[in-house]
């Protein structure tokens, strides 16, 4: 299947943490069902679902007092199993799914097909939502500083980059719009925190006067601090703006 290896790299992940002190190691059943879970889903897979399907299949002692620390003690295993390969499980999208090592992603570029990149116009429209969502039509159109066709939105629509937030309670109730879970799945971020700050992207999104006195805000509602965002230099919208040129 085509697939821009770039987007669906790993991120750099720190190594398993050790299960606490007296947690016995998981089954191994319990492991390889995870595993063959997370391979076979084509979306991430939440630690719910994980903790579902090994009740089901009877994969949970029935001394276990947490089954929240059983179950990322499952997944650790699974993480640790697939240490140094090409592949690994991944936190992506509030889910695990597997990733291309991030190391091995450009070796495959000029195997893989790479899809077009979003034009530039296209990518600032993104961003601006990525970073002040939910937000307008016209409130995008204001920091841009240039009108919004209905084609740049319409292309993000069709990618399932951006999705309607509701309706603002002003005078027309215009749309608000946000991003998506797929945009976090296809920028591999596990959740909006791990935007980062907006200095870094390689965006070129214009600075509109009338929004500085928004500042703060520009960072969406429970995206952490921009100390969270600096360790995210190859994160998702870093890599998507290098193609911003692109038609």
């Amino acid at each position: 299947m085509a697939t821009d290896m770039a987007a669906d790299a790993a991120p750099p992940a720190a190594p398993p943490a050790a299960p606490p002190a007296g947690l016995p190691a998981p089954p191994e059943l319990a492991v390889r069902l995870v595993e063959a879970l997370v391979f076979a889903s084509a979306d991430p897979v939440s630690e719910r679902v994980v903790a579902e399907l090994l009740e089901a299949q009877g994969q949970v002692p029935a001394d276990i007092e947490d089954l929240s620390t059983y179950v990322r003690g499952v997944i650790d295993a699974v993480v640790a199993r697939y240490d140094g390969r090409g592949v690994a499980p991944v936190q992506v999208a509030g889910g695990w799914q597997f990733r291309t090592a991030p190391d091995l992603a450009p070796r495959l570029t000029r195997v893989l097909h790479r899809p077009r990149r979003l034009a530039r116009a296209t990518m600032e429209t993104l961003a601006i939502v990525a970073y002040h969502q939910p937000c307008t039509r016209a409130e995008i159109e204001e920091i841009r500083g240039v009108s919004l066709s209905q084609q740049v939105l319409d292309t993000l629509l069709e990618a399932s980059l951006i999705v309607p937030r509701g309706r603002k309670e002003v005078p027309g109730r215009p749309i608000l719009w946000g991003t998506s879970a797929d945009f976090l799945r296809h920028f591999g971020l596990r959740d909006l925190r791990d935007l980062p700050r907006r200095e870094e992207l390689l965006v070129d999104v214009p600075d509109n006067p009338a929004l500085r006195a928004h500042a703060g805000s520009a960072v969406p509602q429970g995206a952490g601090t921009a100390e969270a965002g600096a360790s995210r230099e190859e994160s998702g919208v870093t890599i998507l703006a290098e193609g911003a040129d692109d038609v």
